[in-house]
């Protein structure tokens, strides 16, 4: 059996375990405001990295669109890094948060004690880009290894040879399933190859994107690069950012290209300015290409990460904004808060979106 009828012989698999999904596709449009949610959500459970596990777990979810990050889809195309064991949710895989823990992340819910008007808070997040992130100090890291260094270049190696059928077929799959992929999360560095920000572009189209997002940074030169090669490739390139964000933390990167765009985290901005995103979310909403939700507190109340309705995000006032106005960036539901014993990350992110279509009833 050559490589050509192995690969025919796996997707053919993969379409047969999806086939379950089919007769009940999610439909997480509430009164035309898309609900999606960043895969990333998902990354607690063991089955994120894989293409038909993610599927099961977004379709039981609700939900009907996503913004994907990149281990699913290279594992589904036979990534090296996937082969090795690489290429999760950690390192230059990071999602938002890039791997740290704070208040109110998995693992640390945050400690908050008051007393009278005074609040005394333990734990806490760093504000703006992190190290592993374009733009962040690099927070000490070693040296990569020999052994990093190689398998870097068999990675990049792939990419560039890869063919893009794999990618198409991970999308039929979805669409099948009745999700479709609206953004495609990227980590490229500064000193990649024009050869491989295409790679990342390619990719994104053959999956349906069109956008993809990526951490604000500070380097004009790679943002600049990054949306013009956005708008080569008829996409654009939206950059989230952290609890550093203001209601100007965007101008520049948009001043530079067509092809740049802001990925706006409601909770994050609220978490570090202590005020709504609302008046930021409508200075951008023309170059808006998709925002992040999630509950969280003033640093007032300790900048935690809570269950929705528990926290200071205007979550519903947010979507009632969209729908009035008719805007057609779609709303990603990031699930950061600590997932409750006796649940996971498929219950709280179906809760997530039972509480948009209630706020949008």
């Amino acid at each position: 059996m050559n490589r050509r009828d192995f690969g025919k012989m796996a997707l053919a698999a993969a379409a047969e375990s999806v086939r379950p999904l089919l007769a009940d596709k999610p439909d997480s449009n509430f009164d035309g405001v898309q609900i999606g949610t960043i895969t990333y959500s998902y990354r607690a459970d063991p089955g994120a990295n894989d293409a038909v596990q993610l599927l099961k777990m977004i379709v039981d979810s609700g939900i009907s669109a996503i913004e994907l990050m990149p281990p699913a889809a290279e594992a589904f195309a036979g990534s090296p890094a996937a082969a090795q064991g690489g290429g999760g949710f950690r390192g230059g895989f990071g999602g938002s948060g890039g791997g740290r823990v704070g208040a109110g992340r998995a693992g640390n819910p945050g400690v908050a004690s008051t007393a009278g008007s005074s609040v005394a808070c333990a734990g806490g997040e760093q504000a703006g880009p992190g190290p592993g992130r374009p733009g962040g100090g690099g927070g000490g890291r070693s040296a990569p290894t020999p052994e990093q260094i190689a398998a870097a270049e068999e990675l990049k190696k792939w990419r560039l040879s890869v063919s893009m059928d794999k990618f198409k077929a991970f999308r039929r799959m979805y669409n099948d399933a009745g999700v479709t992929i609206y953004c495609h999360k990227l980590f490229p560095t500064a000193n990649m190859s024009n050869e491989e920000y295409d790679y990342f572009f390619n990719v994104a189209a053959a999956l349906g994107a069109t956008q993809v997002s990526l951490e604000l940074s500070p380097d004009e030169a790679y943002t600049k690069r990054l949306g013009d090669f956005a708008l080569k490739h008829n996409m654009v390139a939206a950059y989230h950012y952290h609890t550093a964000a203001t209601i100007t933390s965007w101008d520049r990167v948009l001043a530079q290209s067509k092809g740049n765009a802001v990925n706006l985290d409601a909770g994050h901005y609220l978490a570090g300015t202590g005020l709504s995103p609302i008046p930021a979310i409508e200075k951008y909403q023309g170059r808006i290409a998709s925002i992040h939700l999630k509950d969280r507190t003033t640093p007032a109340h300790c900048a935690l990460n809570l269950p929705w309705g528990e926290g200071d995000t205007p979550i519903a006032e947010i979507l009632r904004l969209i729908s009035k106005n008719k805007w057609q960036f779609p709303a990603s539901i990031e699930l950061e808060y600590q997932i409750p014993e006796g649940s996971n990350s498929v219950l709280e992110v179906r809760k997530c979106v039972e509480f948009c279509k209630r706020a949008l009833a």
